[in-house]
């Protein structure tokens, strides 16, 4: 296991997005706890999500419990200041807003997917009437996006492998295999008919709507890694 501390890249402007929406992910967690029916009301259920589409934003900012949301935030936290740093601070909403509407898609598609290899009927059976919340699907295409526009930042990770240790890796192979690794089991899943309650198509679709943003969408800025003499 790893988990990201924090990432050796300078930014030039105060990530205001990237903190309102920790800010925002906390407070609805707490009211969560004090209002457990609201994730039932709001989550995103794919049989659902046409009849009411305020599910398709409304999930990306609940969480399914503590260590959940936490994961999710340092992810937002380490990666999100940088993104927006790059396309500014109403363009980054818009995008991370888009991204998690990709990942919903993305998700809703798999879950259509797998409920007709099943032929599952009823809200206990069908993949489609799972509920799905988290704002990883928005985090996925942060993820995708930093991967293009910062492939050798370095990532200070806390690494849980027989001992505890810190380690600096390049976001390439850090964020790299995280891809890979919602690949494996997104597929594996898919193709074995099993449901684990993670949305890894989701990541998989925040991620690449994340990347292709970042491959067509670019905007100049500073060179910040003039230390490293040859590319990672």
């Amino acid at each position: 296991m790893a988990l990201p501390i924090r990432d050796v890249n300078p930014t030039s402007t105060f990530p205001l997005v990237t903190k309102a929406l920790v800010f925002v992910n906390i407070a609805v967690f707490i009211y969560e706890l004090m209002r457990p029916e609201v994730v039932d009301q709001y989550a995103f259920v794919p049989a659902l999500a046409w009849e009411e589409p305020y599910r398709w934003v409304t999930h990306m900012f609940l969480h399914g419990g503590l260590l959940h949301i936490v994961g999710n935030m340092i992810y937002l936290w380490v990666f999100g200041d940088n993104v927006e740093d790059h396309y500014g601070h109403g363009r980054f909403l818009a995008l991370y807003l888009l991204w998690g509407l990709v990942a919903a898609f993305t998700h809703y598609w798999a879950s259509a997917a797998q409920a007709s290899m099943l032929a599952a009927a009823g809200p206990f059976g069908n993949p489609m009437y799972m509920p799905a919340v988290g704002a990883s699907g928005a985090i996925s295409g942060v993820l995708g996006a930093y991967m293009v526009l910062f492939p050798r930042a370095r990532i200070l990770t806390l690494v849980f492998f027989v001992v505890i240790t810190l380690v600096e890796v390049p976001a390439w192979a850090y964020i790299g295999f995280w891809f890979l690794y919602q690949l494996f089991y997104g597929f594996t899943e898919l193709v074995t008919l099993q449901v684990s309650g993670v949305a890894y198509f989701a990541h998989i679709g925040g991620f690449v709507a994340g990347a292709a943003t970042a491959l067509v969408y670019r905007r100049r800025r500073r060179e910040y890694y003039w230390w490293y003499p040859t590319p990672w």
